[in-house]
């Protein structure tokens, strides 16, 4: 006798409330007689499943049963199911059959409240596609072979043991440890240009992860946006790094690595941005407009 297809008779009729008995048979690919005893050891195992003979019976669980009331108070229950609501929104491949088991068994029906797309506009297909091979990398321990695109834009390639992903500050990251350099790296996904699963397994090292309390060293920046450029500025800073002004203009604080990438993402804002620190920041930003303008003037 199966104790997983014990189970899965359970969570069946919780969900459905009935269900014949070649139903089930049908369904777990047994026989009707072999149904019958398992519900002959559902109920000695105390739980309150009946079969009716007739045309209108089947097999049931008394009115009102749950098995959560005992063990989980009704805010627990929720949280469990939005947890594996959100995993499923992922695309885990088993989050949509293990929530619908704990939603019957639970009678709580959270509904479709989530969705995650980890894709830029325009390019869902390529983006999630990487995401699930990624995420196949780090599950199954399988080296990768990928090129990637550095902020220098240089292209290197290199094999990697993917060890985690990572999405910090509106961007997915890669944790894995490169063969080439011999040490952990972590790669933006944007910028994972091509990739490929190596048959290869490996096992995986824990990621050092920084001492708690003891944040990057990176420098305080202090910007100075107008007020026409609050959407963005909302969109791209932390509430408590925003202070507004009377006249409507905000000034946001954030320690940043002062490097390619924080060039690129100033100039972005064009004019609407303002540097007020570190004074150095703002005359490699000037430098770095005196260069484009002269590239590209007429």
């Amino acid at each position: 006798m199966s104790d997983s297809r014990l189970f899965n008779i359970l969570y069946y009729l919780l969900d459905k409330g009935r269900a014949t008995a070649p139903e089930l048979a049908a369904r777990f690919e047994v026989s009707p007689r072999t149904i019958y005893r398992d519900v002959e050891a559902l109920s000695g195992a105390g739980i309150p499943v009946y079969a009716e003979p007739g045309r209108n019976g089947g097999i049931s669980l008394l009115p009102g049963f749950t098995l959560d009331k005992a063990i989980l108070s009704a805010h627990e229950q929720q949280e469990i199911l939005a947890a594996v609501q959100s995993i499923s929104a992922t695309g885990y491949s088993s989050g949509e059959e293990t929530l619908t088991k704990l939603s019957a068994l639970f009678h709580v029906d959270m509904g479709n409240w989530l969705e995650v797309d980890f894709s830029r506009w325009g390019k869902s297909v390529y983006d999630n596609a990487k995401f699930e091979q990624l995420k196949a990398a780090v599950i199954q321990h399988r080296e990768t072979e990928i090129v990637y695109e550095s902020t220098r834009g240089q292209q290197s390639a290199r094999t990697v043991q993917p060890l985690k992903l990572t999405y910090q500050s509106k961007e997915w990251y890669l944790k894995a440890f490169c063969l080439k350099r011999q040490d952990f790296r972590i790669f933006k996904l944007n910028r994972i240009l091509r990739l490929k699963l190596s048959a290869k397994t490996f096992v995986p090292r824990p990621y050092p992860e920084p001492e708690e309390g003891l944040p990057p060293p990176f420098p305080q920046i202090v910007l100075l946006f107008p007020k026409e450029m609050a959407y963005r500025v909302y969109d791209e800073f932390d509430q408590p790094q925003i202070r507004r002004q009377e006249n409507g203009s905000l000034i946001a604080t954030a320690k940043m690595p002062v490097d390619p990438w924080l060039m690129g993402y100033l100039l972005s804002f064009g004019t609407q941005v303002e540097i007020l620190e570190p004074a150095y920041l703002k005359e490699a930003l000037a430098e770095q407009a005196l260069k484009i303008y002269q590239k590209n003037k007429p």
